[in-house]
């Protein structure tokens, strides 16, 4: 009978114990390996301490989780976190009162907060005109190069020197489809790579008032002459057979590590998947750039994701945020985030770490996005870019390359339409934001 009462007691006390635990719900967009990462992150700051328990949900892509997110504020069911891809942070912020800044939530939570801890060339994507923390960095990766060693070496190339620039770029694609490569290069996310890493990595604006950063009333800048070049060169690549047009997301990424194309242009966060996946020697090195252009190369600028904190929720939950932030900054947890998912560690003290532990040198290429969005002090046209409703403007712009691609149009006309068609997309999202 002692037995049974003590028994009754500990499940009181330990139902007690669980109802006082707050409940933080993070939507998120992450699948596979990093879905279970994301998992992991979770389970440990809930193993940490007793008052939170985080719990993650997929909500589908970048796109369908922010949506998601902002319908089920309105009706009153928003989750306490969101994570939102890059192009969505202009839209993010429009949304006033639906948020709570981080740099306000650490504040109000009375959490430890250094914003000068987060590297600068990840953090200032998510900051506003006054340097203040808006959402906080989450997965944040560069596009970056990669080659086929093998392939480069059967078609007598020197492996170990990746082309640099994008003339040493044509003559190293001329090899390779002479040694009877029949796929020579791919690319991944073509508007991120091609004219918004383009842009930044040649100090070129891709919009008036520095890329949209400095307010509302921006107008888009990516039909300049040096931004025909470009294109127009892809176009070229595609016609002498260099170039396959790989789709607008990662759908390339199987295209290299299947040994199917011998160079790429993609994410840094693709490499645990090519190193899962590759049949052969790979290298991962600087995107290359045009030496024509003063100046080149500059910096290049992130994609990815960072995480929103919804507002209505109570004091308990907010300072669940807070410390959950925290515990997501810890340089341990970064830097291992860092080298199994291949994003780029967010804070100065998690970069450090992996340097001393010693792990770029014995993985080497693995440093090159974090060397590539610092490799030189970003501009007003390399530290990002904030265009309103741009997952509409993204797509404007890869319809209009495509069509280029496939000579519907000539390079000139299909930006200048990009231009015009993705200005229109400004202006309605202004007129719906005014004052804001």
């Amino acid at each position: 009978m002692k037995f049974k009462l003590l028994a009754v007691v500990a499940a009181a006390a330990f139902c007690v114990s669980a109802q006082a635990q707050t409940e933080i719900q993070w939507w998120h967009s992450m699948t596979g390996a990093n879905g279970d990462r994301v998992n992991a992150m979770a389970n440990g700051f809930n193993a940490s301490q007793k008052n939170y328990k985080v719990t993650p949900v997929y909500k589908g892509s970048y796109a369908e989780s922010m949506t998601a997110a902002i319908a089920a504020y309105r009706a009153g069911k928003a989750p306490n976190i969101v994570q939102v891809f890059e192009v969505g942070t202009a839209t993010m912020m429009s949304a006033k009162g639906a948020i709570v800044p981080v740099y306000k939530l650490m504040k109000d939570s009375g959490e430890k907060f250094d914003p000068k801890a987060y590297v600068s060339a990840v953090a200032g994507y998510y900051t506003d005109s006054k340097g203040q923390m808006l959402s906080f960095p989450f997965n944040s990766s560069t596009p970056v190069f990669y080659i086929n060693k093998d392939a480069f070496k059967k078609a007598g190339l020197d492996p170990n020197a990746a082309p640099k620039t994008w003339k040493e770029f044509g003559i190293a694609a001329g090899k390779l489809k002479a040694s009877g490569q029949e796929c020579v290069y791919t690319t991944g996310w073509p508007s991120w790579v091609h004219v918004e890493n383009f842009s930044a990595w040649h100090n070129l604006p891709i919009g008036t008032l520095e890329n949209g950063i400095a307010g509302l009333g921006t107008k888009f800048t990516i039909n300049s002459p040096e931004h025909v070049a470009h294109i127009q060169m892809l176009v070229d690549f595609s016609k002498n057979g260099w170039f396959t047009y790989g789709g607008r997301t990662n759908e390339a990424e199987a295209k290299f590590f299947s040994g199917e194309c011998a160079m790429l242009t993609s994410s840094s966060a693709a490499q645990g998947n090519i190193r899962k996946n590759a049949k052969f020697a790979f290298s991962i090195n600087f995107l290359p750039y045009h030496d024509n252009i003063k100046g080149a190369p500059q910096n290049s600028i992130i994609g990815g994701a960072s995480l929103w904190v919804l507002g209505g929720k109570t004091a308990a939950e907010n300072k669940g945020v807070a410390q959950f932030f925290n515990y997501l900054s810890a340089p341990e947890l970064q830097s291992q985030w860092h080298k199994d998912s291949g994003y780029v560690p967010i804070t100065n003290a998690a970069a450090e770490l992996t340097k001393k532990s010693g792990y770029y040198e014995q993985n080497p290429g693995t440093d090159v996005a974090v060397k590539q969005l610092n490799n030189k002090p970003p501009t007003a046209n390399s530290k990002g870019l904030r265009f309103g409703n741009f997952v509409q403007g993204r797509a404007v712009i890869e319809e209009e390359i495509e069509a280029a691609l496939a000579g519907k149009k000539s390079v000139k006309e299909a930006l200048d339409e990009a231009v015009k068609r993705g200005d229109d997309i400004l202006r309605k999202f202004e007129a719906t934001n005014k004052g804001g």
